[in-house]
């Protein structure tokens, strides 16, 4: 099938297209969706949290027409839109936010407060765009039940829960989204870009995002007194010893070429001036594109963590490794002809090709899973705040910041025109 499906993409004329009346379309629903966003703006949950905002994705899926089931792999929405023979497409939206208290000061600025899984509370928000994904998922099924005349086949819409937390996507396929429900020949998510001019579109071929691994480092020396250091074992200067000593892994035990980053994020050790505790907490990210380099990283961290506690005196470290992500890659032929379907439906100056990065997505799995994937970027800041923040000498509020938001309907508008075009490519009448 996914064979027959690839040779029939490639015959498909470059004309094919969205219709000319999507923006017409957009014209009578861009109040409905921008309820929509602004509701689950203001209504984040956190990851395996997502219980009110899948009811709210799956009532609007099946509402637009589609078949919903619901808790796959936990809380997660599937819906199914069938029309005749031909491709299946899968269409991915997260739904969770994150523990980052709103600073953007706008009328709908989320409130919520919660107490995140280590006890702290935080406020929360969508500081990562899914909430723009979400209503681009139901925007998008809500034109291809109106549009049947305009592509032929099955597509899988889906709102993912736990992609911050890097668990949901395989939740999802490990409940069976790939055998209970139809296999895709092709899988598509867009993802915003607080970077990207809002009206552009952003695409890579080939590798894309990074595999990312979280790691926890508990190193146990003897407690005592500040006065008297020579009757303890610090376990905050082992751990001082030890961050400065992992940045050689990448430094001096990788190849140059082989992009890798060691991030250790936070360091937790003490109680007072003048005590010497006996633990040090240490929280990591390891990041890089290959296999082998993730593995080469993974044993320099225990090696190197084991000998800096041995050379003091102290018990080995307890060291974990969670929430693994892999890398991303998107399919280098859906690439190329989702770029073309973009390039003539929103104009070849509004499609850019996009650097890789090192930032995580569980998107990947799907693409492990068999799948030809492609995630695709959607600028979201208006020309006027780009132009703002190069004049003041700083970026644009970046993704996962408590300033950062969309441009709602410019963004909205581009995010279903292009998309729309993709799936009329890949789905032709």
């Amino acid at each position: 099938m996914r064979a027959a499906a690839f040779a029939l993409l490639l015959a498909v004329p470059l004309a094919a297209q969205a219709p000319a009346d999507t923006d017409r379309w957009m014209d009578e629903r861009i109040g409905s969706l921008t309820e929509l966003y602004q509701h689950l703006h203001r209504n984040p949950e956190l990851s395996f949290r997502e219980v009110k905002t899948a009811a709210r994705i799956a009532d609007e899926l099946a509402a637009a027409g589609l078949t919903v089931t619901r808790n796959v792999g936990g809380l997660g929405v599937v819906g199914v839109l069938e029309n005749g023979d031909g491709p299946t497409v899968l269409l991915r939206a997260d739904l969770d936010g994150l523990p980052v208290g709103e600073q953007t000061g706008l009328p709908y600025q989320s409130s919520i407060r919660t107490e995140s899984d280590d006890g702290r509370v935080a406020g929360i928000m969508h500081a990562c765009g899914h909430d723009v994904h979400m209503t681009h998922l139901v925007a998008v099924a809500q034109w291809l039940a109106d549009h049947r005349d305009a592509w032929r086949g099955t597509v899988v819409c889906i709102g993912q829960p736990a992609e911050e937390r890097s668990g949901g996507a395989k939740q999802m396929l490990d409940d069976g989204l790939f055998t209970r429900f139809p296999k895709p020949d092709f899988a598509l998510a867009l993802h915003v870009s607080g970077n990207l001019e809002a009206g552009t579109v952003g695409y890579r071929a080939g590798p894309s995002m990074a595999n990312v691994e979280s790691v926890d480092i508990t190193i146990r020396g003897r407690g005592g007194h500040g006065a008297a250091p020579h009757t303890a074992i610090d376990p905050v200067v082992i751990a001082a010893r030890l961050i400065l000593d992992l940045q050689t892994i990448p430094s001096r035990e990788l190849n140059p070429i082989d992009p890798a980053v060691i991030t250790v994020g936070s360091i937790h050790g003490g109680s007072k001036h003048n005590i010497i505790d006996g633990e040090c907490r240490l929280q990591l990210t390891i990041r890089s594109y290959s296999q082998q380099v993730h593995e080469t990283i993974r044993a320099g961290i225990r090696r190197k963590a084991e000998a800096a506690a041995a050379s003091a005196g102290a018990g080995a470290p307890t060291i974990e490794f969670t929430e693994f992500t892999p890398a991303l890659v998107n399919d280098t032929a859906l690439a190329d002809r989702c770029a073309d379907a973009f390039r003539t439906a929103l104009g070849a100056e509004r499609v850019v090709e996009v650097p890789a990065e090192m930032i995580a997505e569980d998107f990947g799995r799907f693409g492990e899973a068999g799948v030809p994937i492609l995630m695709y970027r959607l600028g979201t800041v208006s020309a006027e705040r780009l132009a703002a923040a190069a004049a003041a000498g700083l970026p644009p509020p970046g993704l996962h910041s408590a300033h950062y938001y969309p441009d709602f309907e410019p963004s909205i508008r581009t995010a279903v025109v292009a998309t729309t075009a993709a799936l009329a490519r890949l789905m032709p009448r």
